[in-house]
């Protein structure tokens, strides 16, 4: 199969029928082989439904509902594990993502050029103060620190080629930094495209500022756990060597002196008695401790392997 649709969504029971239309006129165009998956994130309306009704009536369309509401990154993840189609393409259910840049996107990833192209929604039609501004500083911050030099991470509309979604994880908050969990994955072809941006006809937005806080946090533990996921003593043991050893100086440094000090008859603090000292001994405890959280996350890692499970209450036309 040439290409799986994967849409996580959440009470879009108005746009779904439209959306399905709409990508299954364009995919027809191109003649492709294809399949589009909805993944039901615990929705409260009558989404699944409307999904079920569409199952029903094409085979290619695949529903895959959630006990409760997961989380994007979960339905994401969902989805990606169920996709049998040479590229995967994903896209949000409100009708804010085009169908129409369908077509472009799988040329990029079919050509070989790229393993993901991410969808750059230059011309937004978002609330300019709540959304436009913050959005920018986000993702201005995530050039910075993850390297990738993407407008717009957090777009809906990406394309990968399978082996991607096969081989990377998404949970938590995640799904705004598949191209960060990508590229630490060895798949560092990434690119982006400019899209089309519609305003939403129906519902209201999932999102509030408080994602972009937490963004921020996520950007920062997905960036740790990219480099030191599976060693964390490099990351432990280093700092806690380096404090530990800089205590030890301290702490030598201060019996010498006293030493010297009786050696030529002057005046003696006890060493005891001085702030240095007590500075010195806290480095050297602190540094034990990280030292030890490295040792104990190696052996952690190396005995408890974590897989994340999410209960599935229904699935349509799923082998």
């Amino acid at each position: 199969m040439q290409l799986s649709v994967v849409i996580p969504l959440l009470n879009e029971q108005d746009s779904l029928i439209e959306l399905a239309d709409w990508i299954k006129r364009v995919l027809e165009h191109s003649n492709y082989s294809y399949e589009i998956i909805f993944i039901d994130d615990g929705s409260t309306d009558n989404s699944w439904k409307v999904i079920a009704a569409l199952c029903q009536q094409d085979e290619r369309i695949k529903g895959i509902k959630f006990q409760r509401n997961y989380g994007k990154s979960a339905a994401l993840n969902t989805g990606f594990n169920a996709a049998i189609g040479d590229v995967v393409i994903t896209m949000d259910a409100d009708l804010q993502d085009s169908p129409d840049e369908i077509p472009e996107l799988y040329a990029l990833i079919a050509s070989g050029e790229y393993d993901l192209v991410s969808g750059w929604k230059q011309k937004r039609l978002d609330n300019a103060l709540t959304k436009n501004l913050p959005s920018k500083l986000y993702n201005w911050a995530n050039r910075k620190i993850s390297g990738i030099h993407l407008h717009d991470m957090n777009c809906g509309l990406k394309a990968y080629r399978s082996e991607v979604v096969k081989h990377i994880e998404v949970y938590g908050e995640m799904h705004r930094y598949i191209p960060v969990i990508a590229k630490w994955a060895g798949y560092r072809r990434i690119g982006e495209k400019k899209v089309k941006h519609y305003e939403r006809k129906f519902g209201t937005s999932k999102f509030g500022l408080e994602r972009f806080v937490n963004g921020f946090l996520d950007l920062l533990t997905i960036s740790f756990v990219s480099r030191f996921g599976k060693r964390p003593m490099h990351f432990f043991g280093s700092i806690g060597i380096a404090m530990f050893f800089i205590g030890g100086l301290v702490s030598l440094w201060l019996i010498i002196e006293k030493i010297m000090k009786l050696y030529t008859h002057a005046y003696v603090r006890n060493v005891t008695d001085q702030p240095l000292y007590y500075l010195a001994l806290t480095a050297m405890i602190i540094g034990a401790q990280l030292f030890l959280a490295g040792f104990l996350g190696e052996l952690i890692i190396r005995n408890s392997p974590h897989r994340n499970t999410y209960l599935i209450a229904e699935e349509i036309n799923l082998p």
